[in-house]
Formats: C-alpha cells, sequence, structure tokens
C-alpha cells in the first residue's frame, strides 16, 4: 500500500513537473467537464420533462438504451476530443517542442472523424458491456469486467496512435494492441495509475463535512459540502491532466523504446502490474 502511494505520488511529481511548462494542458480536462456537465444538463432536462408528460413510456427499453447509447456517444467524443489536445501538447513537449492550447484544438479539429467513429466504438462497447452487467450473474459480471479490462488494455494507445501516427480506427487498434504486448506483454493485472493520491486526499478532505455534520450546523455543513464538491472538481481536472502527460509518455516508450527525459525509468517500464509478481517491487 505504502509502496503504492509513494509510486503515485512519484508519477504525480513528474507529471505535474511537465504540466508546469505547459499550464495550458490543464484548460482539456476542464473544458471537456463543462461540455459533458452541459450535455448531460440538455440531455436529461428533456427526458425529465418527457418523464412528467407521459410517465410511463420511459419505461420502454428502447428509450432507455437509445438513450444510454447518446449518453456513451456524446461523452465519448467530448472526452476524447479534449483528450486528443492533451495528448498532442504533452507529445510536443515530451519531444522537445513548446506547445500552445491552439496546437491542440487545431490536432483535435483535424480528426473530427476519426475521434467521431472511435466515440461510435467506444460506446458501443460501453452499451453492450452495460447490458451484459446489468445481469445478477457474479460470475457473468466478473467475466465481463475481465473482458472491459482486457479491451481497455489493448486500446490504451488507440487515441495517440490514431492522431499523432494518423492512422485509421482498425488499424490503430491494431497497432495499440501490438505496441501494449510487445512492451509489457500480456500477463497483465491492470494499469499503474496516478489516481490513488487523489483519492486519498479526497478521503481525508470528508473531515471537515463529517465535522460540520457532528456540529450540527445548517450553514457549516452546506459550506462543507460545497468546499468538498469543488475541491473534487479541481483534484478531477488536476488527475485527469496528470494522467494524461503519463499515458503519452508511455506511449512515447512503447513507440521508440527509450523513456522520456522527464520520467523516471522505473515508473515507466514497470507501469503494469504484471500476473508473475503482483506486488512485487516496481508495481502500481
Amino acid at each position: 500500500m505504502f509502496e503504492s502511494l509513494s509510486r503515485s505520488f512519484a508519477l504525480a511529481k513528474e507529471s505535474f513537473a511537465v504540466i508546469q511548462k505547459d499550464k495550458e494542458i490543464l484548460l482539456f480536462p476542464i473544458l471537456s467537464g463543462i461540455a459533458c456537465i452541459l450535455f448531460v444538463g440538455a440531455l436529461i432536462i428533456p427526458f425529465a420533462i418527457t418523464g412528467l408528460l407521459y410517465g410511463e413510456s420511459l419505461n420502454n427499453p428502447v428509450i432507455i438504451y437509445g438513450g444510454l447509447f447518446l449518453f456513451y456517444l456524446i461523452t465519448s467524443f467530448i472526452v476524447v476530443f479534449f483528450n486528443t489536445a492533451l495528448v498532442t501538447c504533452a507529445h510536443i513537449r515530451l519531444t522537445g517542442g513548446d506547445p500552445t492550447f491552439h496546437d491542440g484544438i487545431r490536432m483535435a479539429l483535424g480528426h473530427l472523424k476519426k475521434i467521431f467513429f472511435w466515440a461510435v466504438i467506444s460506446a458501443t462497447v460501453g452499451l453492450i458491456l452495460s447490458l451484459i452487467r446489468d445481469n445478477n450473474n457474479i460470475i457473468g459480471q466478473i467475466i465481463i469486467s475481465m473482458i472491459g479490462l482486457a479491451w481497455s488494455l489493448l486500446t490504451y494507445f488507440v487515441v495517440p496512435v490514431m492522431i499523432l501516427e494518423d492512422l485509421g480506427i482498425g488499424a490503430s487498434i491494431k497497432e495499440s494492441a501490438a505496441l501494449f504486448r510487445k512492451t509489457w506483454g500480456e500477463a497483465i493485472v491492470g494499469p499503474g495509475s496516478i489516481s490513488l493520491i487523489f483519492v486519498i486526499i479526497g478521503i481525508g478532505a470528508l473531515a471537515p463535512v463529517v465535522l460540520a455534520v457532528v456540529i450540527g450546523n445548517g450553514t457549516l455543513i452546506l459550506a462543507a459540502i460545497a468546499g468538498y464538491i469543488l475541491l473534487v472538481v479541481v483534484l478531477g481536472i488536476i488527475a485527469s491532466a496528470l494522467q494524461g502527460v503519463y499515458n503519452t509518455a508511455l506511449y512515447l516508450y512503447a513507440k521508440t523504446g527509450t523513456v522520456p527525459s522527464a520520467f523516471t525509468s522505473d515508473l515507466i517500464t514497470n507501469a503494469f502490474i504484471s500476473k508473475n509478481s503482483r506486488m512485487g517491487p516496481g508495481n502500481i
């Protein structure tokens, strides 16, 4: 546990050093979050009005799953669009350049068709996994979770491959899987993550909320909750930006065999947990 926390902190520290040189990278997860919130609001309001007017019609599976697919599709498109911009800027910086906000947005706008098709695939896979996961069979849910993890790992580098190598969707998925297998092998449990340290900070930050509830002051409780929500949003933005930078570094290592100078070799070469050394040195 302590080793995992130490590595999470090291990942965050080295990724943050990159962002300090290009603070505009933080704008991409901020804009992504705002766009997703606006879309969810635009989606929920019509559904709420329809529910009030027609009630039982929302029990129609076509409406329910159609809405779920639309949700997956648009949110995937938004996330991938801004992730494309983030990866572009991180790649420029990690390869010795000096990126701007416009570099990222220009690259994303230049690949709208690919981003949309990848969003369609992601939404379809997400919907299928959700439909199967709704089954109460515990064994089935475990199997689906394993399939979901395998899909996530094999498509880990789809966005950088698709954008930076300018390949089509099918070729990008194939290249992503090939890079992953070649670099880290197949005996993988899961990826390393920067998020652990932010999760711990978030849990620790609940203390003022709990204290306010114990005191029983309504104004204090509302202030504590509002402050906590703001903190979670800020932590989410920072964690997303840091993870994007780190993932770009992983792609560069997988593609070139060279660890970017901004990162410690061990943090890149041992980025994924192996089944043969689950809690051994170098794993997250």
